[in-house]
């Protein structure tokens, strides 16, 4: 393959990888299909930021973010099944039970680990030693200004775990099992092993103080946005929409077999962090995964960091063989 040059870098040359939005196939139908396709993903958002910024009290609390969340996925496997991408991302119960294995390790596990180790811990006791305060200013600014920056704040950190886990060997191990699915799908964000999981989940919100309705929006927009990053569903997304937010396009070309394709497109709902530090790659891949597309079982999901680490360890303080005199 002769790939494509995108700055310094050939795109494409181990795997297939479309290179530039105007080479993207477009949502094929009627108007009112193309409608619907064009305008889901900005319907979505400015809906749930209304939502959650004239909600009363009674009603705007955590609980019912998660219901949310929950519904909106339903309905986002519902347009997978209808209107997949492509065919061969199409979901199997074996996809899905391993899917829905990782969401409910994140809901149980992972947050019991996050409420003893997690950065809200480890922020509360660097202040605690600095003798410090949360930056309290931040409650004066306008609601939606305040979700913002909780939202970029997040993401901006997010970004810089995500690039060094691609570019440091020890960050590397853990998320590279995220890079061996085969497929995207609505769930596949949650798939992982438990240590990357962790990690990606860490911000430093936490030295902020922000208004409870504010967080409720932040996670709002997020969900709005990141949600469809695994996703297989084709969108018709306006081009505002295309430069501003992490679509599924840029994150296929992330998780592309190709290498260089792969160290692109680290964030994980404002992709214009990735165009200022020139890491984005407009474009789209359907090849996904390592070594030819090698799907992971559950049990190698979970130890391969480890056991990677260790035959490393092992080959690096190996004692070199002495070879005899002849």
């Amino acid at each position: 393959m002769n790939g494509v040059r995108v700055g310094k870098r050939m795109i494409g040359t181990q795997a297939p990888v479309i290179v530039g939005w105007e080479n993207i196939p477009r949502v094929e139908g009627g108007p009112i299909k193309q409608f619907v396709f064009t305008w889901f993903q900005p319907t979505v958002l400015f809906a749930l930021i209304a939502f959650w910024y004239y909600a009363p009290n009674s009603i705007a609390k955590a609980s019912t973010a998660i219901g949310i969340g929950i519904g909106f996925k339903v309905l986002l496997l519902a347009l997978e099944w209808f209107f997949p991408r492509h065919e061969s991302w199409r979901l199997t119960w074996k996809e899905l039970t391993t899917d829905l294995f990782f969401v409910g390790l994140g809901y149980t596990i992972l947050r019991t680990v996050e409420t003893y180790i997690g950065d809200e811990v480890w922020i509360e006791s660097i202040q605690h030693y600095f003798d410090a305060d949360k930056f309290t200013w931040f409650l004066g600014m306008p609601l939606l200004l305040q979700a913002f920056l909780i939202s970029f704040i997040f993401d901006f950190g997010q970004y810089w775990m995500h690039r060094g886990m691609h570019n440091w060997y020890p960050l590397w191990l853990p998320h590279s099992v995220h890079h061996y699915i085969t497929q995207l799908n609505i769930n596949k964000g949650a798939v992982g092993n438990p240590v990357e999981l962790f990690l990606i989940g860490l911000g430093i919100g936490g030295f902020f103080d922000f208004l409870p309705r504010a967080a409720l929006l932040a996670g709002a927009i997020g969900m709005a946005v990141g949600t469809y990053q695994h996703i297989n569903v084709r969108f018709n997304s306006p081009r505002w929409w295309r430069f501003l937010f992490h679509t599924t396009e840029h994150h296929s070309v992330h998780h592309s077999q190709d290498f260089e394709a792969s160290r692109s497109n680290y964030t994980n709902t404002y992709i214009f962090i990735d165009r200022i530090f020139g890491t984005c790659i407009d474009g789209e891949a359907e090849l996904l995964g390592m070594e030819g597309g090698r799907r992971m079982s559950l049990g190698e999901q979970m130890t391969f960091p480890f056991t990677e680490g260790w035959k490393s360890l092992k080959e690096r303080f190996a004692r070199p063989v002495a070879v005899p005199a002849e």
